[in-house]
């Protein structure tokens, strides 16, 4: 069903003008899929959890080292970097902008600039 949406997405964006989120939404409708805002009836389920089998495949795009999984936290982390990923909803985020310095880098700046 997936690559379906993808196709009629990717042909519905070829020779428009049309935005492309608004060409993906009457794709995804087509196919039977609902937008996140049609979903305002359903029912709230639990979050998932992290996969600490993905660890296996992730690594750090900005160092490319492999991450640490803190369940306490919920995030990724590069301890050689000193910067934690959320996790949100069992799915890393991984964009370097959504990163927070850990404690660990502060305390390392803070002795490097005595």
């Amino acid at each position: 069903m997936l690559s379906g949406a993808r196709g009629r997405l990717a042909s519905a964006l070829q020779g428009t003008s049309a935005a492309p989120y608004a060409v993906a939404c009457r794709c995804l409708h087509a196919s039977g899929s609902r937008p996140l805002a049609d979903q305002s009836n359903k029912t709230e389920e639990p979050p998932r959890a992290f996969d600490p089998a993905l660890l296996e495949f992730l690594v750090c795009p900005l160092s490319k080292k492999p991450l640490r999984y803190e369940a306490s936290t919920n995030e990724l982390i590069n301890e050689e970097l000193g910067i934690a990923y959320p996790i949100i909803d069992g799915i890393p985020n991984m964009i370097p902008q959504a990163a927070r310095m850990t404690h660990q880098s502060k305390k390392q700046e803070e002795v490097e600039q005595r």
